[in-house]
């Protein structure tokens, strides 16, 4: 069991440094909320901190999990940053989604400081994450990511190295590219179906098992069916996320015809009100348009 501190208590860190703590993990949590911090302790144990300096002070693992690049920075390398109190060998794990390039960039910061850097990913959404079976994808050092994985895996279905730092995040915006087409065609789908006249619920058990079943069928089109929109990843961090893949895909030469498409719906999203919505809301844009 290690001393291991958690930064970001959002629907994602809250039950992630939970799997943390139930299995015997010395944890402190950081928050930029104090409440949910106090939250969390009163719910799993443990100890929270003022900063996320304090919160790294003597821990071998500084797990992250926060919004968008500048929040990393902020938390990694601002003044009161987790860096300035890890000591060398500590290693550092982001599981927030964000550019390769900043990954990079911390990387070597930490590096200078004999910390190491595993940037780590996940998907799976808020049910993964309270149920323990995140997809966690990975980069790094060999060597730092052997010491993260055996913690990693208190919430991780499967967990694996890609490849040097940037290779996880480079590995979520694939995963975020296929989920944009995926829930863009169900919704298709369960349009047409609804325009049809037919019965859903018997067409998706017949389809889902063939070639067009998928996890976002299995678990979403019930909810999208009854115009529940509440159920996971929302719309506002999925255009944060596919703004990385396209911005990603100019600098690599990578066509993402769909992809472009995909966001500039979820934009139409956002325009009804959605921000908040989760991502199969895309049936709610087609719903509007009649």
């Amino acid at each position: 069991m290690a001393k291991v501190a958690f930064l970001g208590l959002g629907v994602m860190g809250f039950p992630m440094a939970g799997h943390l703590a139930s299995k015997g993990h010395e944890v402190t949590v950081y928050n930029r909320t104090g409440a949910k911090a106090a939250a969390w302790v009163k719910a799993h144990g443990g100890r929270s901190a003022a900063s996320p300096r304090e919160a790294a002070l003597g821990a071998a693992f500084v797990m992250a999990c926060v919004g968008n690049d500048d929040d990393l920075r902020a938390v990694c390398t601002g003044p009161e940053g987790a860096f300035g109190g890890m000591s060398a060998g500590a290693v550092f794990v982001d599981h927030t989604t964000v550019s390769a390039a900043v990954t990079r960039e911390l990387a070597t910061a930490a590096s200078a400081a004999a910390i190491g850097f595993v940037d780590a990913p996940v998907s799976g959404g808020q049910a993964g994450a309270e149920n323990g079976v995140l997809s966690v994808m990975c980069g790094g050092a060999e060597a730092d990511y052997a010491k993260a994985e055996p913690v990693i895996a208190a919430y991780a279905r499967i967990c694996r190295r890609l490849g040097p730092s940037g290779a996880g995040q480079l590995a979520k915006m694939v995963n975020q590219i296929c989920i944009a087409g995926l829930v863009q065609g169900l919704s298709e789908g369960l349009h047409f179906a609804e325009k049809a006249g037919l019965d859903i619920e018997a067409v998706v058990e017949v389809i889902s098992q063939g070639a067009a079943g998928s996890w976002q069928m299995a678990n979403r089109h019930k909810t999208m069916k009854d115009g529940k929109f509440d159920y996971g990843f929302a719309v506002d961090w999925m255009r944060k996320d596919l703004g990385i893949c396209l911005m990603t895909a100019d600098e690599n030469g990578a066509s993402l015809p769909v992809t472009a498409l995909v966001d500039q719906f979820y934009k139409d999203v956002q325009k009804l009100g959605g921000g908040r919505w989760d991502t199969s809301s895309l049936l709610a844009r087609l719903r509007k348009l009649g």
